[in-house]
């Protein structure tokens, strides 16, 4: 990654032109970002509302929630992250999100070593390049503080950075890495399940580089890091009332009744949607025909991916001059294919997770976010396609070498015109409908805020992020479309509107609950006091609307 030069008697690291356009790549990449953030795009929702608000009340010593609000599946790392500066900012969404765009900035750098360690150095500036291109979908996986996926990937670089240099030999605090790893493994779990199939191959991949340590002290500290790590939830689930634990209700949403559609549909959702979506290349709205051709593609670069690995690990796993003995190479030598093999498995398992569930064939533009976490596997995925062609560039390889080193330059060329293509579109025209949502609900909140009323109900996507734009000084109870109650994810708000002796009701112009309403209302409906704030319509009627009661 860097060289070191002499200079008046200290050494100091100078990095190489690898490193150097790598690092050129990242600053641009952050810096896009960056500007995105200060601009809330992609447009803020009530999900991220609800973890801005969780670290709104960790900053204010209020609350110290293990689980987002009304869940108890998902932990709330990104609150605790967020939770110092919004207690020193106070609440906005650029502050809710700086901790995102730092995580991001340490996963280019994570992935950016990893590669260079198991690869090549110019095929990590590569990787580095694709991975700082995005559209919306990308961004929005990478910015917005919905859970997990921001930390959970560079939890993961990490574990198989320890499990290089512990082969290697470059780690000397052995055991204390071995403890980091588990700890990592606790804090990914509690905070996203999705990522346990990297965590189960970054866990065989450590067993093998140090499976004799593993029987001693280090298997102690791997299993009380892992124990540190998820203890939250574990104490979460202790006190959970029955049907309340992790496991209970992450079970009940993946086993939901319905007709399950056909594995065609799913593998077509999560292959010609979802993997295309979740590597930026296509636009949030969806992929047309010529941009699905990488999710055809995907599960061949999978197996070419395999069968590449398991050679490289033949090949370092020969000894030296078999012919004298001598013994067989260093684990050292071997850990790459072991780590390239790693990151295939955890992408074709969390694949086939994905396509799995049914929301792959109903909803793949929505779900697609559950694949982001495949980027970890770019750099094992893309390298025999780097190999080929950069075999064919040289002229090493024969007619058919020739013939395939195009081939794989074509794919790579257009994996990288097609993303720049999504990203820059994406950067001039699709950032436009974002403002102006988000500039309608600061012009919401802001009314309100001033003039009242003070306790409204609405639905949910405006509530939380409406409370959260006011820094509470609006509070809002969610109510479904037919004025019942709704998904109140944290029920002291509800408590405080149903207590209110004249709450107001905020509604979208024309939605179900705003023509709900008026028919409640009915002649009432013109004489209540009714105000048009940007697309949504406040109503402030002298008696309560509560069908429900």
């Amino acid at each position: 990654m860097s060289q070191t030069e002499q200079h008046r008697g200290r050494r100091r690291p100078r990095l190489d032109r690898p490193a150097l356009v790598a690092l050129l790549f990242g600053l641009a990449g952050v810096l896009y970002r960056l500007i995105l953030t200060l601009f809330t795009v992609p447009v803020s929702n009530s999900d991220e509302a609800t973890f801005g608000l969780a670290a709104l009340h960790i900053g204010q010593g209020r609350e110290r929630p293990v689980f987002l609000y009304g869940q108890h599946y998902m932990g709330m790392v990104e609150s605790y992250l967020a939770a110092p500066l919004v207690a020193l900012a106070g609440p906005s969404w650029p502050v809710l999100r700086l901790p995102m765009l730092a995580l991001y900035a340490l996963f280019l750098y994570l992935i950016h070593r990893l590669t260079r360690r198991i690869c090549a150095p110019w095929f990590a500036t590569f990787v580095v390049g694709l991975l700082v291109l995005g559209g919306e979908r990308v961004v929005r996986d990478q910015l917005t503080v919905v859970g997990g996926r921001p930390e959970v990937k560079p939890a993961v670089l990490v574990m198989l950075l320890i499990t290089v240099g512990l082969a290697a030999g470059t780690i000397h605090r052995r055991r204390l890495a071995v403890a980091a790893f588990g700890l990592l493994v606790g804090l990914a779990l509690w905070s996203d399940w999705l990522i346990l199939p990297y965590l189960a191959v970054a866990g065989l991949a450590l067993v093998w580089a140090v499976r004799r340590e593993l029987l001693g002290w280090s298997g102690l500290l791997l299993v009380a890091g892992v124990a540190v790590g998820v203890a939250p939830m574990i104490v979460d689930n202790l006190r959970a009332g029955p049907g309340d634990d992790s496991l209970s209700v992450f079970r009940e949403i993946s086993t939901k009744t319905g007709p399950l559609p056909p594995w065609s549909d799913r593998i077509r959702g999560g292959l010609l949607e979802g993997v295309p979506l979740a590597h930026g290349l296509c636009p949030v709205d969806g992929c047309g025909r010529w941009q699905q051709w990488f999710g055809v593609l995907y599960p061949v670069l999978l197996v070419v991916g395999a069968v590449f690995a398991v050679l490289a690990y033949r090949r370092a796993a020969r000894p030296r001059g078999e012919q004298t003995g001598r013994a067989a190479r260093p684990r050292g030598e071997r850990v790459g294919p072991v780590v390239q093999l790693a990151l295939v498995a955890g992408a074709g398992l969390t694949l086939l997770s994905y396509v799995r569930s049914p929301l792959a064939a109903t909803s793949p533009l929505d779900n697609a976010r559950y694949l982001s976490v495949l980027q970890l596997s770019l750099p094992a995925v893309l390298w025999p396609l780097w190999v080929v062609a950069v075999a064919c560039r040289r002229g090493t390889v024969g007619a058919l070498g020739r013939l395939t080193g195009a081939l794989s330059t074509a794919v790579l060329a257009a994996l990288t015109a097609i993303a720049l293509l999504v990203t820059v579109l994406f950067a001039a025209t699709g950032t436009g409908a974002s403002r102006t949502e988000e500039a309608q609900a600061r012009e919401l909140a802001a009314a309100l805020r001033a003039d009242g009323p003070h306790q409204v109900y609405g639905d949910y996507w405006t509530c939380n992020r409406l409370i959260f734009n006011t820094d509470e000084a609006v509070v809002c109870g969610v109510l479904d479309g037919d004025l019942s109650p709704g998904q109140n994810r944290y029920l002291p708000y509800w408590r405080q509107v149903g207590r209110a002796e004249r709450p107001g009701y905020v509604t979208e112009v024309d939605s179900p609950m705003d023509r709900r309403l008026r028919r409640l209302l009915a002649d009432r409906a013109d004489a209540a006091p009714v105000r048009e704030i940007g697309g949504y319509r406040v109503y402030h009627p002298d008696t309560p609307v509560r069908p429900w009661r």
